[in-house]
């Protein structure tokens, strides 16, 4: 799906400021965005737009990199995000830790 990730961060794409609505954007670094990395990553899963994924690719060394903040993510994703970063990321279940816990919970409850 994103392909063209290489040829497309040379326009140097940035993360939608909406998109972190609770943090001053005046103030707001390429080192901050480091450190809220899975932020980051998870609010322009759940509301981003394409030029959005183009900007984390940039900051985060690429899809791959994507792919292994994905994998920290704790908080859950809806079903269709989930389905989404399972199918453009391949990744399994098992591959998210949001997942693990929750089956986890789950497998406690039930003892």
């Amino acid at each position: 799906m994103f392909e063209d990730w290489k040829e497309r961060i040379k326009d140097n794409p940035q993360v939608s400021k909406v998109l972190l609505w609770d943090v001053n954007p005046s103030r707001l670094t390429d080192d901050d965005l480091q450190r809220m990395k899975l932020l980051v990553v998870q609010r322009v899963i759940e509301l981003g737009m394409e030029s959005d994924y183009y900007a984390i690719f940039k900051l985060f060394g690429g899809p791959e990199g994507v792919r292994e903040i994905i994998k920290q993510i704790r908080s859950m994703f809806s079903p269709i995000d989930e389905a989404f970063v399972r199918t453009v990321f391949n990744l399994k279940k098992n591959d998210l830790i949001c997942y693990e816990r929750k089956r986890l919970r789950e497998a406690h409850l039930n003892s």
